[in-house]
């Protein structure tokens, strides 16, 4: 999408749908600071009679909200009907495909897309680099919760209460066998997790590969899966790689519906 409030490359177009358009998106990047009238027509470029008329005309469709005490306006919940709609006929794999094979090419590893599913992470698509990984993980793949580098990311934005539950309940797979497991370190890793938005896994669950991880959230906000980016590639690149991982898992948080903030994982 272009500058807000830029005018139409495409001929021929129409310019009061054009303007309407460019309203919507105006406030849509305003959501949380109303705005009045005059503020509206100056940023569109558009008189005030204008811009009057097409508010008024969206309103009746309830795609904006007017305060007539306050003279301000904001974006109306018949836009959330048309939301839904764009969000149930996405297929999160072919949104994601695009992205991940770019990630693919820049890394030369292999990623697995996961979602959440009961106790376990369901690989429903996987990228394969040229390097070879000397491991087999099929689409279908089933991970436990709590294993490895995806394992520490749906933890650290699990809720506290959801996060205690998956402690307590379940095998612990975070560093491979269980009796590494250390708590302490995790609590470190979790935190750290949630500043960077993704996880490390430096060969411990599987000796000589490693894996980073970062987290895919929904239009509700929850975590619904993980990137997964696995490789024999040199420790050393974990926080450069992990950066490229985690800026594509919001990438396609927000094409899936989600507000990520853009340099850490934290979900708004």
């Amino acid at each position: 999408m272009g500058e807000w409030g830029s005018k139409s490359v495409y001929k021929p177009y129409v310019p009061g749908v054009e303007q309407a358009a460019r309203i919507l998106l105006l406030l849509a990047k305003r959501s949380r600071l109303p705005m009045t009238l005059t503020e509206i027509s100056k940023e569109i470029g558009i008189h005030k009679s204008r811009a009057y008329s097409i508010l008024n005309t969206l309103q009746q469709f309830e795609l904006v909200e007017k305060d007539s005490r306050a003279k301000t306006y904001t974006l109306g919940t018949g836009l959330i009907y048309l939301a839904r709609r764009v969000l149930d006929g996405l297929d999160i794999r072919e949104v994601a495909t695009p992205f991940l094979e770019e990630l693919v090419k820049e890394t030369n590893s292999t990623v697995l897309l996961g979602l959440l599913s009961g106790e376990h992470l369901f690989v429903v698509a996987k990228y394969e680099g040229t390097q070879e990984i000397g491991v087999t993980v099929a689409v279908g793949h089933r991970f436990p919760l709590t294993f490895g580098a995806h394992g520490k990311v749906i933890a650290a934005f699990m809720s506290e209460e959801e996060r205690q539950r998956l402690l307590s309940s379940r095998k612990l797979y975070f560093y491979g066998r269980e009796e590494k497991f250390d708590p302490e370190r995790l609590e470190r890793e979790l935190a750290e997790c949630r500043r960077v938005g993704f996880a490390k896994d430096p060969g411990e669950t599987n000796p000589g590969i490693n894996a980073i991880s970062a987290p895919i959230f929904g239009a509700s906000g929850k975590i619904i899966g993980c990137l997964i980016l696995v490789g024999t590639f040199d420790t050393a690149l974990l926080d450069q790689y992990g950066a490229k991982v985690a800026a594509v898992a919001r990438q396609l948080s927000r094409k899936l519906g989600a507000e990520v903030e853009e340099h850490i994982g934290e979900v708004n």
